[in-house]
C-alpha cells in the first residue's frame, strides 16, 4: 500500500515538475522574443510603414557621370520608394547652378564630387556633405590621334566644363606636373558635362578632355588615344557624394537619414545585380556598348566604392587647403562642412549588417 501512495506521489510531483517546466519554457519564449523584436526592428528602421505617405523631395545631379550609378539604379528599381521617399531628379549641369539650387532649397539633395563643391562650401554656401561613395580620382584624361603622351599636348587645347570644376583642376594639376603652361596649352571651357566635351573633341574644337567611363573606352573605339591617367596625380579626391542645405538638416533629419539608407542599399544593389546597374548607365549615356559599360562599372562599383560612405575628415581638409592656395576666401572650418552622424547610424542600428548580411566587406 505504502508503495502505491509513493508511486502516486512521485507522479503527481513529475506532473508539477512538467507544468512549471513548460510555464517557465513559455516565459522564456516571451522574454526572448520582447528582448529580440525591437532589435530585428532596429536592424532596418528606415524602411517605410505600411500606409505611409510618401514624402516628395529633389535630388539633383551636377553632371551627366558613371559616377552616379548608384544614384540613377535606386531610381530605375525604385530603391527610393521602399524609403517612403518620392524623388525627383533634377540634372543640373556645373557646380555654380547646383550649389545655388541647394542653397535656395529648390533641391534638398545634391549629388556631385566634393573636389568641385568645396571651394564654394568653403566660403559659405550653404551645404554640408552627409554620405561619400567614391574615393579616389576615376578621369582619364583623352587625346585626339596625334596626342600620345601629354607633351604632345603643346599646342593643343584641353576642354573642360567650367572654369574651377574638377576637371579644370585636374587639368591644371597635369600641366604643373610635367611643366606645361597655360601658354602652352590651352585649357577652355566647354559648359557642359562629359558627353558635350567629347562631341567638341570629335569635332576637332578641343583636342583632349578629361573623361570617366564609360567614355574611355567609346574614346579608344573611336580612334581616340588614353593619355594619362589622372589618378597617377595622387591628388586627394573624394569624388560622388550627396549634400544636403542647412534647412533639410535642421527641419528634417529623418527624411536625410532615409535618403542615405535608400543610397547604402543601392550600394550592396550595384554589387549584387551588376546587369541593372548597367542598364541604368546605358539609359543615361544612350549607350549600347557592353565594354564601356563593363569599364564604368568596375570603376564605380569596385575599384574606388566607399561602401560605408564615411566621408574622410583629411581629405575634406586637404581640399580645403588646395581651395586657399588657389585664393578662395575660406570662411567655414573643414569639420563644418560635412556630417557624418548619417552614415554612421547605419552602422550602429545594425542596418548595415542586415543589408550585406554580415560585415560590410572592404573599405
Amino acid at each position: 500500500m505504502k508503495q502505491n501512495d509513493s508511486r502516486k506521489e512521485f507522479r503527481r510531483r513529475s506532473s508539477l515538475n512538467n507544468r512549471a517546466l513548460m510555464a517557465f519554457g513559455v516565459v522564456l519564449i516571451v522574454v526572448i522574443s520582447t528582448v529580440l523584436a525591437p532589435l530585428a526592428v532596429e536592424a532596418n528602421p528606415y524602411v517605410a510603414k505600411p500606409g505611409e505617405t510618401p514624402v516628395s523631395v529633389t535630388a539633383a545631379t551636377c553632371a551627366t557621370s558613371g559616377g552616379y550609378v548608384h544614384f540613377y539604379t535606386a531610381l530605375d528599381n525604385g530603391l527610393f520608394d521602399k524609403y517612403g521617399l518620392k524623388v525627383t531628379h533634377a540634372a543640373l549641369r556645373g557646380t555654380t547652378s547646383s550649389m545655388a539650387a541647394l542653397a535656395s532649397d529648390q533641391v534638398q539633395f545634391l549629388y556631385c564630387s566634393v573636389g568641385a563643391t568645396v571651394p564654394s562650401l568653403a566660403t559659405g554656401m550653404d551645404g554640408k556633405v552627409v554620405a561619400s561613395l567614391h574615393v579616389g580620382v576615376p578621369f582619364v584624361l583623352l587625346g585626339r590621334k596625334d596626342i600620345k603622351k601629354v607633351a604632345d599636348l603643346r599646342g593643343k587645347t584641353i576642354g573642360i566644363s567650367l572654369p574651377g570644376a574638377v576637371d579644370h583642376r585636374l587639368s591644371r594639376a597635369l600641366l604643373k606636373k610635367f611643366n606645361l603652361t597655360e601658354e602652352e596649352v590651352k585649357i577652355r571651357s566647354i559648359g557642359g558635362s562629359q558627353p558635350e566635351k567629347y562631341q567638341a573633341m570629335v569635332m576637332d574644337i578641343i583636342q583632349a578632355t578629361p573623361v570617366m567611363p564609360p567614355l574611355d573606352v567609346r574614346g579608344k573605339k573611336d580612334g581616340f588615344n588614353l593619355v594619362y591617367h589622372l589618378n597617377d596625380l595622387g591628388m586627394p579626391f573624394i569624388s560622388s557624394s550627396v549634400h544636403v542645405n542647412s534647412k533639410t538638416l535642421k527641419e528634417r533629419p529623418g527624411l536625410v537619414q532615409k535618403f542615405v539608407a535608400a543610397i547604402a542599399e543601392a550600394i550592396h544593389f550595384v554589387e549584387k545585380n551588376p546587369d541593372k546597374a548597367k542598364s541604368s548607365i546605358a539609359r543615361v549615356f544612350k549607350l549600347d556598348d557592353p565594354e564601356a559599360l563593363q569599364s564604368a562599372y568596375d570603376t564605380f562599383a569596385k575599384t574606388i566604392i566607399n561602401r560605408r560612405m564615411i566621408v574622410p575628415a583629411n581629405g575634406i581638409e586637404e581640399e580645403v587647403q588646395i581651395a586657399r592656395e588657389t585664393g578662395t576666401n575660406i570662411r567655414r572650418k573643414p569639420e563644418d562642412l560635412f556630417d557624418n552622424s548619417f552614415v554612421e547610424n547605419l552602422e550602429k542600428s545594425g542596418f548595415l549588417k542586415e543589408i550585406w548580411g554580415g560585415a560590410v566587406p572592404g573599405k
